[in-house]
């Protein structure tokens, strides 16, 4: 669905990319993770054609985004971190907005704004921030477009609306349709991505299916120091020393991301090693 080959990137005189390669596969969501200023969104801006590689190819359905065509258009939303709603009723807004996306359904979109228990009656401006970022991610999901970037959408979310936004996500997803979602917040993530990336310095430190994740690495809580000796990462809590070992006995164990992040980026060739 989308094939970056060669991405190089640079603002003035700061490189982004250099050589950043990257395939993403429909049917799946991927989790993008980095700190900030690593260039997840400028990564998110160049596959949705509003940045343009200085080097290097971007491909989505076969178009080539900085065209922006009307066709390709039509296939992707992108949900960015800092936007602006305008000033105008929600119906409106729907109005103005949906003919853009042949897949659009309304009744979907109602069945969003009652999830997130949005006041469809308000203009839009009258609506909080976290009420606003709910409805962009309802207009996203209904327009049905084969291609979702969403840049950090759980900021301004409380704990509840996080759930509900796990929820929506999980159950939009089918086998035409690639989710990528950017952020730090990696708690927010778990239970819901089935692809892992991290980004840092510009490149794809990390990028493995959860599945192999579980399989060839063992989260695991102890307080025995010979398995904390053999550790690929460790962190010390009230309840033990929290642990990263490599699961060669296959064991089951739920991946913690906030742990495999900072142990990655501590790291990076002792974990990618374990996954030839």
């Amino acid at each position: 669905m989308v094939s970056i080959q060669n991405l190089h990137f640079a603002y003035r005189r700061r490189p982004v990319f250099s050589g950043l390669d990257l395939v993403l596969q429909p049917g799946h969501i991927y989790g993008l993770l980095g700190r900030n200023g690593t260039g997840k969104s400028t990564l998110l801006h160049n596959i949705a054609g509003y940045l343009f590689p200085q080097q290097g190819q971007i491909e989505a359905f076969g178009f080539t985004p900085r065209k922006r065509l009307p066709a390709f258009l039509g296939k992707l939303f992108h949900v960015p971190e800092d936007f602006q709603l305008p000033d105008i009723s929600l119906a409106q807004w729907i109005n103005h907005t949906a003919p853009f996306y042949p897949g659009f359904d309304q009744q979907q979109f109602e069945h969003y704004t009652r999830e997130f228990a949005i006041p469809t009656f308000n203009g839009l401006r009258e609506l909080s921030y976290g009420q606003q970022k709910k409805v962009l991610i309802s207009l996203a999901l209904a327009t049905n477009a084969p291609l979702l970037l969403l840049d950090e959408p759980t900021n301004g979310l409380d704990i509840h609306s996080k759930s509900q936004f796990r929820k929506v996500i999980a159950g939009a997803l089918d086998d035409e349709k690639c989710i990528l979602i950017s952020t730090h917040q990696v708690k927010d993530l778990e239970n819901l991505i089935d692809h892992l990336m991290i980004l840092e310095d510009g490149k794809i430190l990390f990028h493995q299916p959860m599945s192999r994740i579980a399989e060839t690495l063992l989260f695991k809580l102890t307080f025995d120091p010979e398995e904390e000796a053999q550790a690929l990462y460790s962190e010390s809590s009230l309840k033990g020393h929290a642990l990263i070992l490599s699961n060669h006995d296959r064991e089951d164990s739920r991946p913690d991301l906030e742990m495999l992040y900072k142990a990655v980026l501590l790291n990076s060739k002792t974990i990618n090693a374990l996954f030839p």
